[in-house]
């Protein structure tokens, strides 16, 4: 398997990286975008149904575009759904989803951004295939649980409201009541909002990080990204550079 992350090495190894959200580290793309879609597209009308503050799906597709043959694509699906409103949530989910079911089952999917929501809500839920939504069921998978190794784990959810570890004593200890709760529930890793999921044997998450960069406790985003390295098939190689 050959890892999919890149840090700033060498750009004959096989590596690039699958990031959600800002971050303060190098990183290098090898993908071109072929299609995107935009939020006044008729289904993300659909998806609203009146509540302005739902955000629906971002679609866009993106094949590595430096690999030898067979070489390898896989789709990126991005997503910021609503703060507010869990039917909206639920709606944009189902839809996305929808999508995804729609594309052809030996084209991985990385399906990441901000969810808004706990992974036990009913958009969790139905997304990783443990409830339905209009009869249907969603087959994704989370990267963070899956992973091989997971880097800051003690960071048990993303949404910090550029405060980070500092959320005053009222915060601390709901935290602490939190943390005790995942004890005695082991279904529930986590209370991340931000997640990447993902679909396909192809993909294999060999690590995952809550990063909590920072300089001098200003952070670039009122959540923490999570950070994501796959493992691709070992006849996926990069194309040598002169």
């Amino acid at each position: 398997m050959n890892n999919l992350v890149f840090q700033g090495k060498d750009l004959k190894t096989p590596q690039m990286n699958i990031a959600q959200s800002s971050m303060i580290r190098t990183r290098l793309s090898f993908l071109k975008v072929v299609h995107s879609g935009c939020q006044n597209h008729p289904l993300f009308q659909g998806a609203c149904h009146g509540e302005p503050q739902c955000h629906a799906l971002l679609l866009g597709r993106y094949p590595l575009i430096i690999f030898e043959p067979p070489g390898f694509s896989f789709q990126i699906v991005n997503t910021n759904l609503d703060e507010f409103s869990p039917r909206a949530r639920r709606r944009s989910a189902l839809l996305t989803w929808q999508h995804i079911a729609s594309l052809p089952p030996n084209l991985p999917v990385v399906y990441c951004g901000g969810f808004n929501t706990q992974k036990e809500s009913t958009t969790g839920r139905f997304l990783l295939g443990r409830s339905r939504e209009h009869g249907v069921v969603g087959d994704m998978r989370d990267a963070w649980p899956n992973a091989r190794v997971r880097k800051n784990i003690s960071l048990i959810r993303t949404y910090h409201g550029f405060k980070g570890d500092k959320q005053g004593a009222l915060e601390f200890l709901k935290l602490i009541f939190r943390a005790l709760c995942l004890c005695w529930d082991r279904q529930t890793q986590d209370l991340h909002v931000d997640w990447i999921l993902f679909r396909g044997r192809s993909l294999v998450p060999a690590s995952c990080e809550v990063v909590n960069d920072n300089i001098d406790s200003f952070y670039p985003s009122s959540h923490y990204p999570i950070f994501v390295e796959f493992m691709l098939p070992r006849n996926v190689r990069f194309v040598e550079t002169s």
